[in-house]
This record gives C-alpha cells, sequence and structure tokens, in this order.
C-alpha cells in the first residue's frame, strides 16, 4: 500500500537529513556535502556528484550516481526502508556501495 502524502514526505525528508548528517561527519572533509530544498548533493572533488531528491508524485526518493547512475526507490513499510525499483537493493545499500567506489570509505548509512 502506497504512502499517503504527508506520511511520505516526512519519512523522505527524514531520511534525506540523516543521509546527509552521516555523510558530512564522515567525509565532510573529503567531498563538499549540501542539503537544499530537499535535495542532496555530494559533489567530489572531480566535480562528479551523487544526488538524492524525492520525488512526490510518485512518492520516491531517487538516486543519481556517478557509478550506478540513475534509481529509484520505494518506501517499504514493513522493513522501513528505501527499496530499489528494480530490485532488492536499497538505497542506503546503494549509495554507500557507490561512495565507497569513489572515496575509498564504505560507510554505514543505516
Amino acid at each position: 500500500m502506497a504512502l499517503d502524502e504527508t506520511r511520505f514526505h516526512q519519512i523522505a525528508d527524514e531520511t534525506i537529513e540523516t543521509l546527509s548528517d552521516i555523510i558530512d561527519d564522515a567525509l565532510g572533509d573529503d567531498l563538499e556535502v549540501d542539503l537544499q530544498s530537499g535535495i542532496l548533493t555530494i559533489e567530489l572533488d572531480s566535480g562528479e556528484q551523487f544526488i538524492i531528491n524525492k520525488h512526490g508524485p510518485n512518492r520516491q526518493v531517487w538516486l543519481s550516481s556517478p557509478v550506478s547512475g540513475a534509481s529509484h526507490y520505494d518506501f517499504d513499510e514493513d522493513n522501513e526502508t528505501w527499496t530499489s525499483t528494480r530490485g532488492s537493493t536499497t538505497l542506503n545499500d546503494q549509495l554507500s556501495t557507490d561512495l565507497a567506489v569513489k572515496t575509498g570509505n564504505k560507510l554505514d548509512l543505516g
């Protein structure tokens, strides 16, 4: 069952803010972490960017990654995680893996 709009925005905002805090705390000296208007941008020294944002009409969180490309995630209420629309990968696992490829640091994103 799809999230209602209010709950979607609450969960998506919390997720994006938490990711921003964890990544900034762990890697903020090595890359630029910027959260504005609900859009999280993580910029590497090379200029490559990870972008995480919510997409209200579909009630999804979207990830754009220089490693894995674009992916979309639906909220799985049973597991309380954002799961890929194309498989069983979670947003946190994909982002952690992709960041590790680019930075050499594997983060536990929750």
